[in-house]
């Protein structure tokens, strides 16, 4: 591929792997999977969404291999895994027993981790619950920006009124397999509208749109097609891992709504939103997500506590309603956490999280 397929320089840029590897399939499939950190640190797997790739966690792999090892990997026909062969490929199928053949490649028998998948990635957690690869590997769960049912039909990329028009309109522009060409200054405008809350940085929207811009256009297709008649919700209340879920409020993608769906259906599921935040919350706000992933390696893998942040964000049983929290600085995102299940009292009867 001629075009660049990520940024080369600043915090957006991917860090070469320590180690890489070839996971294989239930149906054969050959899955890109690179290891960063130190062997023997505590583990956190991440799966990425739709037209992306391991470039798109850039900045959690700078942050969380300094002290753990991070495993990502390339979902079908994404980056450096080759595509599927024929349409069952693409199926949630196909997303869950993948992950059991990362699991498998990258971890020691009974081996735990962290799973973080942020979108499509996250749609993978949820299909492969109840799966045995993990219940073997998983400690917890942390799902970004995601949804279970409905996409098309929630999503509010376009600015019109809900209803039958927007959402066919919605699924042809999905579904399109036009190329999306070199990112241009008016293309990189477009994704960021589409993808990113308006605080997004330009460094931010250019690291995004050079990997969506890198995915082949039948691959997105493909995907797409599986992304628009997705139902997976009966398989969120098998994910029993404590699970963390993050939305962004400026999410039109997957709108809030989506989240506080599964949050809400989860055994042991807390939610977590981040004001001015788009779809795109691991690179829009890597603070936020990578505090979170510390604390659930913390909580579930015995690691050290994550360091205290700056901006506060306060947990309410899930009767309540969340109070919204101003960010210290405008430009960092606020987060209002709500306790879905059984939060743990303190002195003053009401829990509280520290927060990016």
């Amino acid at each position: 591929m001629s075009r660049l397929t990520h940024v080369t320089s600043g915090p957006y840029a991917p860090p070469p792997a320590a180690r890489e590897l070839t996971a294989v399939s239930a149906d054969g499939a050959r899955l890109y999977v690179q290891v960063h950190g130190p062997e023997g640190a505590p583990a956190v797997v991440l799966a990425h969404g739709w037209t992306c790739s391991t470039a798109f966690w850039a900045a959690q792999v700078r942050d969380l291999a300094t002290d753990h090892r991070v495993i990502a990997y390339d979902q079908r026909g994404h980056g450096r895994s080759p595509a599927a062969a024929d349409a069952d490929g693409y199926s949630t199928r196909a997303l869950a027993d993948d992950l059991e053949a990362v699991l498998a490649a990258a971890l020691a028998p009974g081996e735990k981790a962290v799973l973080v998948g942020h979108s499509m990635g996250a749609m993978t957690l949820v299909a492969a619950a109840g799966r045995r690869g993990l219940r073997e590997h998983g400690a917890a769960a942390l799902l970004c920006n995601t949804g279970a049912s409905d996409l098309v039909a929630e999503a509010t990329v376009l600015p019109m009124r809900a209803g039958r028009l927007r959402t066919r309109l919605t699924r042809s522009v999905l579904g399109s397999s036009a190329p999306l060409g070199p990112v241009t200054p008016v293309g990189r405008s477009v994704l960021k509208y589409a993808t990113m809350g308006r605080a997004a940085s330009r460094e931010q929207a250019e690291a995004c749109a050079r990997i969506v811009h890198s995915c082949p256009r039948l691959v997105r297709r493909s995907w797409s097609h599986m992304l628009r008649t997705l139902r997976i919700d009966r398989n969120v209340p098998e994910l029993t891992l404590p699970t963390r879920v993050v939305t962004g409020l400026a999410d039109r993608l997957t709108p809030p709504v989506h989240a506080r769906r599964i949050a809400a259906a989860l055994p042991d599921g807390r939610l977590t939103e981040l004001t001015g935040v788009g779809h795109m919350s691991p690179v829009e706000a890597p603070d936020a997500v990578n505090l979170a992933i510390r604390e659930l390696t913390g909580a579930y893998l015995g690691t050290a506590s994550a360091p205290q942040a700056e901006t506060p964000a306060r947990e309410t049983p899930a009767n309540e309603t969340p109070v919204p929290v101003t960010p210290a600085n405008e430009t960092t995102a606020g987060e209002r956490d709500s306790v879905r299940k059984k939060p743990a009292p303190t002195n003053s009867g009401q829990t509280k999280e520290e927060a990016a």
